[in-house]
């Protein structure tokens, strides 16, 4: 609630989200985020201005009723970019706008979270609204010697098969209105479990992003270089390392994670966007190629700027088909050499984590013709985009590949 009481005081100050972040100590499109789910539509008075074009100044139509061929959605800086609402906005409020506003307000936006977080950790197919309108109509009809069938038949609305609807009967989801297992036709004595009420994730949708569209739009820009993005870690409780590896030169880096979410995994892009800047972003991060995993499902994160203007396409491995990306899996291998199996991340810092890419990248490949992935980077995009991405070059025989580069191993 206080990080939500600061927003609201950036938006009134007209800070960008930016500002807001580095204050609350959040990352920008975390801002972005909670002031877009949670801002409320102000609709713009219609009252003899039917229709609000852009391009209304300099049109020669004059008033117009109803949206031409010509029409152009008008935009604000203000609430289209950045803060992203209109709260004590001043280059006019109220009447004195023409336009839609959004209106963040702190309590609002708390009462919302708090709602959707109550609701996402009960365990039934069914929200509590869903419950309540269905008990509302099943239960006079079950007292009444009607079966499931018979209701469901009649009552549309109601989309559970009749083996859902049986189930949560039995199970005492419909209790409060009073119906159980006795109010059915046949009586079925079953374990009553305690239950609350929830939507079930909705699966990921990758339409667009699929292994078969990366093939597409490689084909259409041959000339796109692919970075493959995975993660590795020893132990399922993290800490998780992100790899990128640049597919045409084998050069490799990666970022230390403590939480293997979407939040944190696209944290690293903005991270990258703003150390090597937009030039170099682009040359090098306009397309990513990844697998399934639930920490880079949210390809809108990844996809978009805090304006939500595109900065890069994202593109998924088909399921189980890890061979699809070859070249990240086979440079693993490296990374097992210096960190296998069963060694802790736990005390491995950023920089180690660097130290470790740069003699892997150091290490000459026979795939390169006996050159390195950094001779080869660096030759392509020179040794300050090398340097931005905090990768030096290591002597080939001073390189070193084994736990012992980042582990204090006592003989």
């Amino acid at each position: 609630m206080e990080n939500r009481k600061v927003i609201q005081a950036g938006i009134e100050n007209g800070s960008t989200k930016a500002d807001i972040a580095r204050t609350i100590g959040k990352d920008a499109t975390t801002v972005a985020k909670e002031i877009r789910n949670h801002r409320k539509l102000k609709p713009r008075n219609t009252f003899n201005r039917p229709v609000l074009c852009a391009k209304r100044k300099g049109c020669k139509r004059g008033f117009c009723v109803q949206k031409c061929e010509q029409y152009e959605e008008p935009k604000c800086s203000r609430r289209d970019i950045s803060p992203g609402a209109c709260n004590k906005c001043p280059n006019g409020f109220g009447n004195k706008c023409p336009m839609d506003k959004y209106i963040y307000d702190a309590e609002v936006a708390e009462q919302q979270y708090r709602s959707v977080l109550s609701d996402s950790r009960e365990g039934i197919n069914l929200t509590a609204e869903e419950r309540a309108s269905i008990g509302e109509v099943i239960a006079p009809l079950l007292s009444q010697g009607q079966s499931v069938y018979q209701i469901l038949s009649t009552h549309k609305g109601i989309t559970q098969s009749e083996r859902t609807m049986y189930s949560y009967i039995e199970c005492g989801v419909f209790k409060d209105f009073g119906v159980n297992n006795f109010s059915l036709k046949e009586q079925v004595n079953r374990k009553q479990f305690k239950q609350k009420y929830k939507k079930r994730k909705e699966p990921a949708n990758y339409m667009g992003r699929k292994y078969s569209d990366y093939l597409s739009f490689r084909a259409d820009n041959p000339d796109t270089l692919t970075v493959g993005m995975d993660v590795v870690y020893n132990h399922p409780q993290g800490p998780y390392l992100q790899t990128f590896l640049f597919e045409n030169t084998a050069f490799m880096i990666g970022f230390l994670h403590e939480v293997k979410d979407n939040e944190h995994m696209a944290k690293s892009i903005n991270i990258l966007q703003s150390r090597i800047g937009a030039e170099l972003f682009s040359r090098l991060f306009s397309l990513i190629l990844t697998d399934r995993g639930t920490e880079f499902e949210m390809a809108h994160l990844f996809e978009l700027n805090s304006d939500a203007s595109t900065r890069l396409n994202i593109f998924y491995c088909d399921p189980m088909q890890s061979s699809q990306k070859p070249h990240v899996e086979n440079n693993h291998n490296y990374i097992r050499d210096i960190i296998p199996n069963g060694y802790p991340l736990n005390n491995i810092t950023q920089d180690q984590i660097d130290l470790m890419f740069s003699h892997i990248n150091s290490t000459p490949r026979r795939s390169l013709g006996g050159r390195t992935p950094y001779e080869i980077f660096c030759f392509m995009y020179g040794t300050h985009a090398a340097q931005l991405l905090n990768i030096l070059e290591i002597k080939r025989d001073d390189v070193v590949l084994k736990p012992s580069l980042l582990y204090a191993i006592k003989r």
